[in-house]
């Protein structure tokens, strides 16, 4: 991995992790400090985040971490939504039936995360989850775009920790129902279950980021 790569990678995943939090202005020279590297490569890395939407670059003084508006959280909860309903509507029941042992191992792996840690274990299995929805449709093209999201999707349920743990039956209870209804070839129950689902978890992030009383999608 190239320098460049690596300064890109590690500030990215501060940013989604939350150690590097909205608001706060990153310092090339104090970036290239902590990752033993000069500060070129940082400024490409910085460019390239800039490119991404993570960051904006103020000349003179550093990129400014950027957070997710409401807007940005409705539009990413609606593509990956449509993507699953899109995934279950296409599927044959062969194929649906088909994904059920992974799923069910998932669902398994994500209980025992909320219970003992680490949370991003549970992020991890939460969002291969919803992917195997999409999977559904085999076109490749669908989980390319889903996998683009992923970032973002890990920063938008990281920063909905405590609404994710305090609820952690009923968020397991919801991806069993979601599992069921996909296997059955429910799309319309389905696509209703994930809305509600999504709105449970993100609304409290979607009101902090100024979207009041609105549906995440």
């Amino acid at each position: 991995m190239s320098a460049v790569d690596r300064a890109h990678a590690e500030i990215r995943g501060a940013i989604i992790e939350g150690r590097y939090e909205p608001g706060v202005m990153l310092s090339e020279s104090e970036l290239a400090s902590a990752l033993g590297v000069s500060r070129t490569p940082v400024r490409t890395a910085l460019a390239r985040l800039q490119d991404e939407g993570w960051v904006t670059i103020y000349s003179k003084r550093g990129a400014l971490v950027r957070g997710l508006s409401a807007e940005e959280l409705h539009h990413s909860a609606d593509v990956r939504q449509t993507l699953q309903i899109i995934g279950v509507e296409r599927a044959g029941e062969e194929d649906r039936a088909a994904v059920r042992p992974r799923l069910e191992e998932m669902l398994v792996k994500q209980e025992r995360a909320l219970a003992d840690g680490p949370f991003d274990t549970f992020v991890d299995f939460a969002i291969r989850f919803h992917r195997v929805f999409v999977e559904l449709a085999g076109n490749p093209l669908f989980t390319d775009f889903y996998d683009k999201l992923r970032d973002r999707q890990a920063m938008m349920l990281l920063r909905s920790e405590s609404v994710v743990v305090e609820r952690a039956s009923e968020v397991v209870g919801e991806h069993r129902e979601l599992m069921e209804l996909a296997v059955a070839g429910e799309v319309v129950a389905f696509a209703e279950t994930l809305r509600q689902h999504r709105d449970e978890i993100f609304k409290p992030l979607v009101r902090a980021a100024g979207g009041e009383g609105e549906s995440v999608g």
